[in-house]
């Protein structure tokens, strides 16, 4: 199959997604992730999930519904009321580096943009949780090409475009991720709000302040309060908020120990978070 074939099939299986109205409204782009109108996307791109509208390629139009949503690892699930559309196949081997790559996407009011490319890495990206994968790769990507597909030669989903670094890199969310979200639903959560904190002068550590803890939460049931400064997790500090979200993520259904700073005593809570279900919107943690 040819690489014009190839991103044609693309263009059938990437939707265009408009959020909010008026001023206030986004665009970003989404994947067909079932031929019975399940949409995979980005969490940034749906935002709060009202007003949602989903394009097609043939032109057709549907109001979509926001099943799940995980913005700590920037994912949703939205459904349209359709069938028989063209959803994308997700590959099931791993990404190597060298890989030849292709992005599809709505960037700029451009809709259907076919960009190609190379992956650099699978791994962490500095400042972005050390326990997080990103595909990191050689692509052009810009403001509407959040939560379109990355594909492999063959057009199978490796990962969901969901930003551009700094240094010009793109970063996608594995394909294997995607999956486990579509059948898991949102990460575990610990119920807090929080706000990365320098350490005193130790520049190269941060903690994190609680600016809220929900009420029936974990956090609150571990006698969590706003104003504690998580400094670990397990006895490793953090570097990055993201790094509490994926310890959460590591330890789900078994206990997670967190140190911090109550005033000027270091403190230690054993807290167990469970599994969210689909229908919910979960917090970064």
């Amino acid at each position: 199959m040819g690489i014009g074939e190839v991103g044609e099939r693309l263009r059938k299986s990437t939707v265009h997604i408009r959020s909010g109205n008026g001023r206030s409204q986004s665009t970003g782009s989404g994947i067909i992730w079932t031929s019975t109108g399940t949409i995979l996307s980005n969490a940034h791109v749906v935002g709060a999930g009202t007003d949602l509208q989903v394009d097609l390629w043939d032109g057709r139009s549907f109001p979509g519904r926001l099943e799940s949503c995980d913005t700590a690892r920037d994912l949703a699930r939205l459904s349209i009321n359709t069938f028989a559309l063209d959803a994308i196949e997700p590959r099931q081997t791993a990404v190597r580096p060298g890989e030849f790559a292709i992005a599809v996407g709505n960037p700029m009011g451009f809709s259907g943009a076919l960009t190609q490319g190379t992956v650099h890495t699978t791994g962490p990206f500095p400042g972005l949780g050390r326990r997080r994968t990103w595909i990191q790769s050689a692509i052009r990507l810009a403001p509407g090409n959040s939560g379109g597909p990355l594909a492999d030669a063959s057009g199978r989903l490796i990962g969901v475009n969901t930003m551009i670094t700094s240094t010009g890199v793109a970063l996608a969310v594995p394909s294997s991720e995607a999956q486990a979200f579509i059948r898991h639903g949102a990460a575990p959560r610990l119920g807090v709000s929080v706000r990365p904190a320098r350490l005193g002068v130790r520049r190269d550590r941060i903690g994190l302040l609680l600016l809220q803890v929900e009420a029936g939460s974990p956090a609150e049931r571990a006698s969590l309060l706003i104003g504690d400064l998580l400094i670990a997790a397990n006895e490793l500090p953090f570097e990055s908020s993201a790094d509490l979200s994926d310890a959460i993520a590591e330890r789900a259904g078994r206990p997670l120990v967190l140190r911090f700073f109550r005033g000027d005593r270091s403190r230690e809570r054993e807290v167990v978070v469970q599994l969210g279900g689909n229908k919910q919107r979960e917090a970064a943690a």
